[in-house]
């Protein structure tokens, strides 16, 4: 099945680029297994992102939109001169004025005035696919377009494609702040986008930030630098994998494939992503990896909530490990509990990748049979350079701490209704707002409770 991504404003355009550029360089290569698995893996990665021409050329599946038309010309530009890959001649949308990073201009004014449009061009794009999988939405919550317009886009493709798997990849602002209203932005977004989407799927500026610096050992780090990253996560999410033990064919149904594994309930959304090693190209090639050192390392980063491997919490234990060291905190304050984890493992030597340390009940809510708590994907197929990857999804309580901080500061602006007036001069009351802190406010109840 096909998935089509839609690109919303400066942030979603330019991950959506580097995504495709790094599912493209990844299409491309051996991937160190055997001629015929390279190819069943290529079929698969062609046929879920990519139209290929008669002339041979590959065409993503991608809508672009933004309300102005720099960044657009930029990645189309890019998308051409890679000379593997480009975007479709009229799948893109711009005007001419921004949405001054204001919420309510996105979704009140700019989303509602251009939606017969953006939407022929998605229902384009849509015929073009023998089986439509579902939709990848990639935006920052920051701004104005991204996630205003972003958000509005979302509710109408949940409306006119009831029955396809919608994905909302979102990227969550610096704590320092990117712009002075990025707190209402944010819970604007989220609280709507729980509405309409099948799952969120959500990358923290920070925590990217600290992986170029850290592992990366990037010196002057670039917003580039930051879309690479993520780029390459999700990429080591979307690629083919097998997801049944002894199958033969590649998953058909990837979105599917995943909302099964990882949303088990309306409730729980929210899902975060970690994957190891990343690392520079002059790292990993003096760099040796075994799964039981990879996948020990990924357990452990979930357990503490750390999202990379420097600075995790070796003293954080699960609850029954807790009992019998006799200590005197409590599990709560120990670890971080999961509804589902899925676990991706891709590389050299698969057998040897055992996940039973992923499947111990006590790091899972009670209310879900362990056995639908975890799943594992496999390929032999190494992506993007790496002999041997694992990447995390996780439904966890991992996300809670950073969106009860973005609540906080959001109430606090509000409690003196700082800015308001800024988003009722195009349609959200004071109302609106206090139903998405209602919202925001039980969604981590919900968590903190499990």
């Amino acid at each position: 099945m096909s998935i089509i991504t839609v690109q919303l404003g400066q942030c979603g355009n330019q991950i959506g680029y580097e995504l495709f550029d790094v599912i493209c360089n990844d299409f491309h290569s051996n991937g160190l297994c055997p001629r015929k698995e390279n190819g069943l893996y290529q079929a698969a990665s062609k046929e879920r992102f990519f139209e290929e021409t008669e002339s041979g050329e590959f065409v993503s599946r991608a809508v672009l939109l933004d309300m102005e038309p720099k960044v657009i010309s930029q990645t189309l530009s890019l998308a051409a001169h890679s000379g593997k890959w480009s975007y479709g001649e009229k799948s893109q949308f711009s005007q001419k004025q921004g949405s001054g990073n204001n919420w309510a201009n996105g979704y009140c004014v700019h989303g509602p005035k251009h939606k017969d449009i953006i939407m022929n061009l998605v229902r384009k794009e849509a015929e073009k696919c023998d089986r439509l999988g579902g939709f990848v939405t990639i935006m920052s919550m920051a701004g104005g377009t991204g996630s205003g317009m972003g958000t509005f886009i979302t509710s109408c493709l949940r409306d006119a494609y009831p029955t396809s798997l919608l994905l909302n990849e979102v990227i969550w602002p610096y704590g320092t702040g990117e712009v002075i209203v990025q707190n209402y932005n944010s819970i604007l977004t989220l609280s709507h986008l729980y509405q309409s989407s099948d799952a969120l799927l959500v990358h923290e500026n920070d925590v990217i930030h600290k992986v170029c610096s850290q592992r990366m050992n990037i010196k002057q780090i670039s917003f580039r630098d930051v879309n690479k990253v993520i780029a390459h996560q999700l990429g080591s999410v979307f690629q083919p994998a097998y997801t049944t033990d002894g199958a033969t064919h590649y998953s058909r149904n990837p979105l599917g494939e995943l909302m099964e594994s990882l949303v088990p309930h309306p409730e729980f959304k929210m899902l975060g992503l970690r994957n190891i090693p990343q690392m520079s190209e002059h790292s990993l090639a003096y760099s040796t990896f075994t799964w039981h050192g990879l996948i020990k390392h990924l357990r452990q980063m979930l357990i503490a909530n750390a999202k990379m491997e420097e600075g995790i919490n070796w003293q954080v234990h699960l609850p029954t490990e807790v009992a019998t060291r006799n200590s005197s905190l409590s599990a709560e304050q120990l670890f971080n509990r999961s509804v589902a984890n899925l676990a991706i493992f891709r590389g050299k030597d698969i057998e040897g990748a055992s996940s039973e340390g992923f499947r111990d009940p006590a790091m899972y809510t009670p209310w879900l049979p362990p056995d639908d708590s975890f799943s594992i994907w496999k390929t032999p197929r190494s992506f993007n350079k790496y002999e041997k990857s694992a990447t995390l999804m996780s439904n966890s309580q991992g996300l809670l701490k950073p969106l009860d901080c973005i609540v906080g500061k959001a109430w606090n602006m509000f409690a003196s209704k700082a800015y308001v007036h800024q988003y009722t001069k195009y349609g959200i009351e004071e109302e609106d707002f206090l139903q998405c802190f209602t919202t925001l406010e039980q969604i981590i109840s919900s968590y903190s409770t499990l």
